[in-house]
């Protein structure tokens, strides 16, 4: 840039200061004299260029030459002092004096002036700025600290009048292409719910103008407003909820002008109350939802649960107080009654109570919190295990006197000649006897169909439990090239109360398991005594054997433990579960042990018959 332009920078700028601008050289001699100079001083440039300003007063002339001499030192000062007028009168002035530099060296002072009362009047423009900034904070606060939408809108209008000094205020909602005025404040109740087009009201000259605010004084008294004696100004602010223009205020003017500081800070409290507003929406429709919401939780056939990030019962409904038999005061703050699933997944689990429940979960990610669904599906689990066990009765409990049927058949075929007519004669016997029962127990399979569901019709009459155990054991010794049986009872073994036929069931299924489970052969022996008010028998085998942790879970249903070498047998697993659900429909009672030397023991307890021969249902 050259040097001519620099000149006419510099001279620009200092034609452009609102401030009083001087400049002296070394000394005194004033080198420059802007036009604020001119209009704070009264003498014009040409007066005092190349002479010394008389505007310094005799009694401060030390001062002024003490502040020159600080600068001409290095330094800045600044300070209140006074300074004549051509006219003779004293200006209050603050000046601040800095060097005027050219390289490194001093060559005279710059000072800049300006009035005291300028900085009175700035000062007491930002005080009051401040105290209304304050006010707006604080009535914004109690604005937003309001959620119900008419009090809102009530204390917006009131606002209005505190703030900027209005006599009146009202604020109208938009509602399509008509204006309804719902508060007012200095103005008659009767004046709510006035309606007008807004296509002719202030409001929309105001959007058509695309600005937030607006000052009107002209063609008032056409309008509602007008009811306001002296109305002579209108400040009018759009407030937006959402992007969107919600509504206006109108701050009314009858004995105070409206201006630009009223104007600001009706616009401030406009955007204000569109937030507030919106807030307060906002906890309307939210109001509204969780009321929906509670009606469907209460009102739900499902158990519903809400736990917490740790897992703590939030919520729980009355149907889930009703499935589980546990209140809401039981629950709340602890763990649900019952294991949870992983989300996405089903666990169907049984309560202490015996109801079974299908129980899903979510999780929502926003809180950590799991909302947990579970419903009564005991009926259904019934049904699935009388299906299971009528199914499991047909394919697995058939199989037992039909392959005692068949082995003594083939006897018959394979050694008649071989055989005594006595052995002939209990051969055919045992056939015809097997085919009787095949017969009874078709009759009675409903009987294992039902044993998961603790509703086993049996029939409780006195039996002789020694005939069924002989029965049981007929003609066994010559199914097997490899095992050998033992039967060991008593003469005066007591007659038990229960289920000739069910006990069948579970004679010949714990003794196909001793054959099934000691693949080795030995032998497989079959005892029984009485015991205090039971008649106990036992069926021991010299096979696999089962783990201690695993004599338990054999009698629960489709399982086949994996120990030893008794998973490679095959079979459902569910013999030893009817085994045990008959045994317990007759007040008996079955268990495994360990045989000693090796092997498995089968104990089954029934309850002593009081009378040979009673038939007591």
């Amino acid at each position: 840039m050259r040097a001519g332009s620099d000149d006419d920078l510099a001279s620009a700028v200092l034609a452009s200061s609102p401030n009083a601008v001087v400049a002296l050289d070394r000394d005194q001699t004033v080198l420059a004299w802007n036009p604020a100079a001119e209009r704070m001083f009264g003498w014009a440039a040409g007066d005092v260029l190349g002479r010394r300003a008389p505007i310094v007063p005799a009694e401060l002339s030390a001062e002024h030459n003490a502040v020159l001499e600080r600068v001409r030192t290095g330094g800045q000062v600044s300070l209140r002092t006074k300074r004549f007028r051509r006219d003779g009168t004293l200006l209050d002035v603050r000046v601040d004096t800095s060097p005027l530099l050219q390289g490194n060296s001093v060559v005279g002072y710059v000072s800049m002036y300006h009035l005291t009362q300028q900085d009175e009047d700035a000062r007491l423009r930002v005080a009051r700025r401040e105290r209304l900034v304050r006010r707006l904070t604080d009535v914004v606060g109690d604005i937003n600290a309001e959620l119900d939408l008419p009090a809102v809108l009530d204390r917006i209008a009131a606002s209005l009048t505190e703030l900027t000094g209005a006599d009146a205020g009202g604020f109208v909602l938009i509602e399509g292409e008509r204006l309804r005025l719902v508060s007012v404040h200095q103005l008659p109740e009767s004046l709510k719910d006035t309606t007008s087009e807004i296509r002719n009201s202030l409001v929309g000259k105001l959007l058509r103008t695309g600005k937030t605010v607006m000052l009107e004084s002209h063609g008032l008294g056409d309008l509602v407003w007008a009811q306001l004696p002296g109305l002579h100004t209108i400040a009018l602010g759009v407030a937006a909820v959402g992007g969107r223009p919600y509504g206006a205020l109108y701050a009314l003017f009858a004995n105070r002008k409206a201006g630009h500081v009223e104007l600001e800070l009706l616009e401030l409290l406009a955007g204000h109350a569109g937030i507030a507003v919106g807030n307060a929406m906002a906890y309307q429709d939210a109001v509204r939802q969780r009321a929906h919401e509670r009606a469907v939780f209460d009102a739900s056939a499902d158990g519903i649960a809400v736990l917490d990030e740790d897992g703590r019962v939030l919520q729980w409904n009355p149907a889930a107080a009703e499935l589980t038999a546990y209140s809401a005061e039981a629950v709340l703050g602890g763990p649900p009654p019952f294991p949870l699933p992983q989300p996405g997944e089903k666990l169907t689990f049984q309560m202490e109570t015996g109801r079974w429940l299908d129980v899903v979960s979510a999780r929502i990610e926003e809180t950590g919190e799991v909302v947990v669904d579970f419903r009564d599906v005991t009926t259904a689990k019934e049904l699935e295990e009388a299906k299971d066990l009528f199914l499991a009765m047909t394919s697995h409990e058939l199989r037992t006197p039909i392959t005692i049927v068949g082995g003594f058949a083939s006897t018959l075929d394979a050694r008649w000649d071989k055989l005594g007519d006595a052995e002939r004669r209990s051969a055919v016997h045992t056939i015809a006897e097997r085919a009787r029962s095949l017969g009874q127990l078709i009759d009675h399979l409903l009987l294992g169909s039902r044993a998961g569901a603790d509703e086993l019709a049996v029939r409780m009459e006195a039996f002789d439990l020694a005939e069924r155990v002989r029965a049981a054991t007929l003609g066994l010794p010559v199914l097997s090239d490899r095992h050998s049986v033992e039967v060991v009872i008593p003469g005066t073994l007591p007659f038990v109360r229960g289920d000739a036929l069910a006990t069948d069931i579970i004679l010949g299924q714990l003794l196909e398991n001793a054959f099934k489970y000691s693949p080795k052969g030995g032998l497989i022996t079959v005892e029984a005594w009485a015991e205090d008010d039971k008649v106990v028998v036992v069926v021991d085998d010299e096979g696999v054997g089962i783990a201690a942790e695993h004599r338990e879970r054999i009698f629960e249903r489709f399982v086949q433990v994996d120990s030893g070498d008794r998973r490679r047998f095959g079979g459902v697993g569910l013999g030893l579960y009817i085994v045990r659900s008959l045994a317990r429909a007759q007040g008996g009672e079955v268990s495994a042990h360990p045989r000693p030397g090796g092997g498995t023991r089968i104990r089954l307890a029934l309850g002593r018959a009081s009378t040979i021969g009673s038939d007591t249902p």
